[in-house]
């Protein structure tokens, strides 16, 4: 067929909309006109459609002007939030090990204790959660003891009676399908009589059935750390059953403990290996570790001795900071998945001294220590939540100040200051756009999507549609972004989504545990790509939990969102390329309240890339229709001639609501397959599903 000439639109760059053909049959135009009428209520409206039968037109071509994308658009990000560390990566296994009180918020407390009633029992005994009586028969041989501790401000005196064995335990998830052997430690001090401490693994809430165990003799009245190992016999712990740890003592004796550990032997540097593999096969280039919780943080607190290193409330999210995972063990986690760190400074409670500090810190312990890593001016500094946030008058002058203290120390480094979010930045970034705050290469933005649309009472299928066109509409903001930014004289600034996710509370609608999260990652993935001229960093919420890896009772697996991510950045884009095609689009009106407006979305999302030596071009593919596999042709005779086979990615699953969990952790992945793809032909790209072609090609 013949195309018309190439048109830019400023909001999709890289994408042309191929006007549709008006040849429609008459059931067709009285199939739309009835849609219409129907959706008109729900503020959703369509285009109209395709004559029966016809695929799709989709043309790549190579723009005039020739676009890098770059690598750092498929990034992630860490933060110690929810158990992404403690109980994620970090492969200790025991919670609050140094047993102190005030390591929960009151409304997280009182969440495990409803839960598990024992847990509150257990408080009136002295014991801290999550530690538990051996048994609760022996009442109160237990009592927590402030000012004499191995580690942070308490430890636990243990005083057994004759001939009857006094402990407490804690329940743990073991990953005894890969690993049987355990080892630890532990802080003792013999108080009275001889100390013979037993460590063991018993079944859940079943004391009396020890799996292993090993005894330790406390022969010292001063504080020391002993070493311990267990070890499981084949097939004692079916999937995903909890173990009790215990800890134990019979006779005359009492000792105070404290500061203990339990790893697998198979740890890697103290990480679980099985999500450090799934990570690096994320080839992300760059790991943001940052967040709320950010504005609080004393890097100092997580470096040194483990066993000197204090635990302490984590401010932004109300849980522990143990502080075991800190700039060390996170830099060592960016070495191992082979990507660059990207640090969040505190500009909360921190110093630009502290500031220049850590960059100096980082920069002798990472790499050729030259230095020129990427930094994070704050985090969300214009939210009233973030510890220590500053006025917006404030804000250009502290972000000034740590650019300077910085720079002063690392010249080369490459700074991120913090910009508004995807919605409510204009007014932000006009401060930040002053001449207080101007020695930074990028300014941040956060897009945290949720299900609130401004419609009463709108249908599950309306708020789905609604969040799964937002991606698109994004891009009228991006270009809103950087005009303004033109405008304040700063042409060469680019931009950093530094956190991006949709999360809803709903189980009816997409969410980042779902394929409609995965959906919803892939248009988010395109838009960051056609607007390659603009934003040059984009890191996934998060590299753990949210759209990225989990751990639930010991298992590990990936979100839908994890394959979505890394397919893209396996695929390696780097030359941005144009695409025209006639994709049916709806529009949507009065709908989620960071973007309610979103015109034409394309039900058949589709960006073009070449690979780094051009040998490649890469198609990735959205379709957000719920119900209906999209047809398409492939005309790709102005890039040159395929050549081989071609490799497709593909990720979908049955509905929008299905998801991995700790039971099924494969329900959906990105399942390969080779196909012949030539210029002219036509594939068929399943209902709501994310593919990615990598076709090899000979140029012309």
């Amino acid at each position: 067929m013949e195309y018309p000439p190439l048109r830019d639109h400023a909001s999709q760059i890289g994408r042309t909309r191929l006007p549709p053909i008006r040849t429609y049959s008459l059931l067709a135009l009285v199939s739309a006109s009835l849609f219409a009428v129907s959706l008109s209520s729900a503020q959703m409206s369509e285009s109209a459609p395709l004559p029966a039968g016809r695929p799709i037109a989709i043309r790549v071509s190579r723009p005039q002007t020739p676009q890098e994308i770059a690598p750092t658009l498929f990034s992630s990000f860490l933060e110690p939030i929810g158990h992404s560390t403690y109980g994620g990566l970090w492969a200790d296994v025991v919670v609050n090990p140094s047993f102190e009180e005030g390591l929960w918020s009151a409304e997280n407390l009182e969440e495990q204790w409803n839960a598990d009633p024992d847990l509150r029992a257990a408080s009136s005994l002295g014991l801290p959660t999550p530690w538990k009586p051996l048994d609760f028969a022996e009442g109160s041989r237990y009592a927590p003891i402030r000012g004499d501790a191995a580690n942070s401000a308490q430890s636990m005196l243990l005083m057994p009676l004759p001939e009857k064995e006094v402990g407490i335990r804690e329940q743990v998830y073991l990953p005894a399908a890969r690993e049987l052997q355990y080892h630890g430690s532990i802080w003792l001090k013999r108080i009275d009589g001889p100390a013979q401490v037993r460590l063991s693994l018993r079944r859940s809430s079943r004391p009396a059935e020890v799996l292993a165990e090993t005894v330790l003799t406390a022969s010292s009245a001063g504080w020391n750390p002993y070493e311990f190992h267990l070890a499981l016999k084949p097939d004692t712990l079916a999937s995903l059953e909890p173990a009790d740890f215990a800890i134990s003592l019979e006779g005359n004796s009492r000792v105070l403990i404290d500061n203990v550990s339990l790893f697998p032997d198979d740890a890697v540097d103290g990480m679980d290996p099985e999500v450090i593999a799934l990570a690096r096969a994320l080839h992300s280039p760059l790991v943001r570790f940052g967040g709320n919780f950010t504005s609080a943080y004393d890097w100092h607190d997580g470096v040194g001795p483990a066993d000197k290193r204090v635990s302490m409330l984590n401010l932004a999210w109300g849980i522990p900071e143990y502080n075991t995972f800190g700039t060390d063990e996170f830099l060592r986690f960016c070495a191992l998945i082979h990507a660059q760190p990207q640090i969040a400074l505190n500009l909360g409670t921190g110093r630009t001294d502290q500031a220049a500090a850590w960059v100096r810190y980082v920069n002798a312990h990472w790499g050729d220590g030259k230095g020129g890593l990427t930094w994070e001016l704050g985090n969300e500094l214009w939210g009233s939540y973030q510890v220590g946030y500053p006025a917006p008058a404030q804000a250009a002058r502290l972000t000034a100040a740590n650019s300077e203290a910085v720079h002063g120390v690392d010249p080369a480094a490459h700074l991120i200051a913090t910009g508004g979010d995807g919605g409510l930045f204009h007014d932000w970034n006009a401060q930040m756009l002053t001449d207080d705050a101007k020695d930074f290469e990028y300014l941040s933005s956060h897009f945290i999507v949720n299900e609130g649309v401004l419609l009463p009472n709108a249908s599950d299928d309306f708020r789905t549609m609604a969040m799964l066109a937002v991606p698109w509409g994004l891009s009228g903001r991006i270009d809103a972004m950087r005009q303004q930014a033109v405008a304040a004289h700063r042409p060469d600034l680019k931009f950093a989504f530094t956190e991006w996710l949709m999360i809803t509370d709903s189980h009816t609608v997409p969410n980042y545990s779902n394929l409609g999260g995965a959906i919803f990652a892939g248009g988010f993935l395109n838009t960051m790509m056609r607007h390659a001229d603009t934003v040059s960093i984009a890191d996934m919420t998060g590299i753990l939990e949210f759209g990225g890896i989990w751990k639930k009772r010991g298992q590990v697996y990936p979100s839908p969102a994890y394959w979505v991510l890394r397919s893209y950045a396996q695929a390696g884009p780097h030359f941005l390329l144009r695409v025209q095609d006639d994709s049916p689009t709806y529009s949507i009106a009065k709908g989620l309240v960071q973007l309610p407006d979103v015109a034409h979305a394309p039900y058949l999302d589709v960006v073009a890339a070449l690979s780094e030596d051009q040998s490649k071009l890469i198609l990735f593919c959205v379709n957000r229709s719920l119900t209906r596999p999209e047809q398409a042709t492939l005309d790709l005779s102005a890039i040159g001639e395929a050549s081989g086979m071609a490799g497709i990615t593909t990720i979908q699953g049955n509905g929008i609501l299905d998801e991995n969990n700790a039971y099924a952790p494969d329900r959906i992945s990105g399942v390969k397959h080779t196909e012949a793809i030539r210029s002219g032909g036509t594939y068929t790209f399943p209902n709501a599903s994310i593919t990615v072609m990598e076709i090899p090609m000979h140029a012309h």
